[in-house]
């Protein structure tokens, strides 16, 4: 709900979804969710379907939170998994049609970094996804998890049920099976969790707006 160019961060993030022909969207909410709930809606004034699966009192981090989405009967049979703070503009179209045609579990976007906006986590090379992990980074890892990506149900259904786990260690766990793909995607993200991110997400929206 923070004010980004002038609009909560939360339409900037369903337009850009919109634009890219997604039309179903399930929010995971935690802290203050009845605000979010309130100004999204249904999704119905968007052109969109959009339904809620909440933190509860038991916090269980950002796997446990997808586990509570798909026990819930939200999540279908592969869905998209994207980070709530930060707007990435890419073609979603071409990402998914490459998940499509693999026989992977999951699919993560990766972004060359250089230790540019965040500690490279990722190592990358001729096209193949060979390591990842948010905890021990080495130097042969130029690359970062973009933060879109793409589960199979029989992936997820790998999150326990009764403790805090973290999407990072899933994603560790099937890169290192060979499970995970990857796709390099070129254009920067923007997040809004500093106040320097901030105004610079703001200044690419505000640039970056129709019209």
């Amino acid at each position: 709900m923070v004010e980004v160019a002038g609009r909560p961060f939360i339409d900037h993030q369903l337009d850009l979804l919109h634009r890219n022909g997604i039309r179903r969207v399930v929010m995971c909410l935690g802290y203050r969710a009845e605000q979010v709930e309130r100004h999204v809606g249904d999704g119905s004034a968007r052109g969109m379907e959009i339904c809620y699966a909440y933190d509860g009192e038991k916090l269980l981090g950002t796997g446990g939170a997808v586990r509570r989405a798909m026990d819930a009967g939200l999540l279908g049979d592969a869905f998209w998994v994207m980070y709530g703070d930060s707007y990435m503009d890419i073609d979603y179209r071409a990402v998914l049609d490459q998940f499509d045609r693999s026989a992977a579990d999951a699919l993560m976007t990766v972004l060359r970094n250089g230790n540019r906006w965040d500690r490279s986590n990722v190592v990358f090379r001729d096209g193949r996804l060979l390591r990842y992990d948010k905890k021990v980074q080495t130097p042969e890892m130029d690359y970062i998890d973009y933060g879109v990506a793409l589960l199979r149900r029989e992936a997820a259904e790998r999150i326990p049920h009764d403790r805090p786990f973290d999407l990072a260690e899933l994603y560790t766990q099937l890169v290192a099976e060979g499970k995970m793909i990857g796709y390099e995607v070129t254009n920067r993200f923007y997040e809004i969790g500093t106040p320097a991110a901030l105004e610079e997400a703001a200044r690419y929206l505000a640039a970056a707006r129709p019209g």
